[in-house]
Parts: C-alpha cells; structure tokens; sequence
C-alpha cells in the first residue's frame, strides 16, 4: 500500500503537497510520502485550495460535494478526502 492514501469504506483520504501557481493544473507524481499536485491558481484568497478541490473531484470523478479540506488550509501540505469515488488511488501516477 502506499503511504499517500487510505482507504476507509468508501472514502480515500489523501495527502497531498501542493505547488500553487504552476504553469498548469497537474498530477505531478509522488513527492516524499505525499501525492504531488500542480496548480495554476495563484495561493490568494482560497483560489488555490478552491481549484484543488475541483481538480481532486475531476481525477476522482465525483461531484465537488463528495471532496473535502481536511487539514492544510494554509499549507502546500494538505490532507483531502474523497467520498464514493470508484477511481484507484494508484491510477492517478503514472508510471515513468
């Protein structure tokens, strides 16, 4: 298993580091024991953490009510949680 992510019943918790104001929005592959994670919002007013939020329900597949902030607001270092995805975790790192 790895360390990034657990699952319990239907929810995947993450943890995440975030690099805000990147070029583009993007899974950028696994970084110490966290799922690196690319953005292009700016880390100002929320926007980062909102298009995060948006980005995790995309790659999982759900709708934004199902994703949830769980620690990190004002961290590059973040926990989310995701509900009811049928996604694997794995699925979101491409192998190099």
């Amino acid at each position: 298993m790895a360390g990034w992510y657990r699952r319990n019943g239907e929810i995947v918790t993450l943890t995440l580091h975030v690099q805000p104001g990147a070029k583009r929005s993007e899974v950028a592959g696994l970084h110490g024991g966290a799922l690196k994670i690319r953005l292009a919002a700016p880390p100002v007013e929320g926007r980062a953490n909102e298009a995060l939020l948006k980005l995790v329900a995309g790659l999982f597949d759900v709708p934004l009510r199902q994703v949830e902030l769980k620690q990190g607001g004002q961290s590059r270092h973040k926990v989310v949680a995701v509900a009811g995805s049928k996604i694997e975790p794995e699925n979101l790192v491409k192998p190099r």
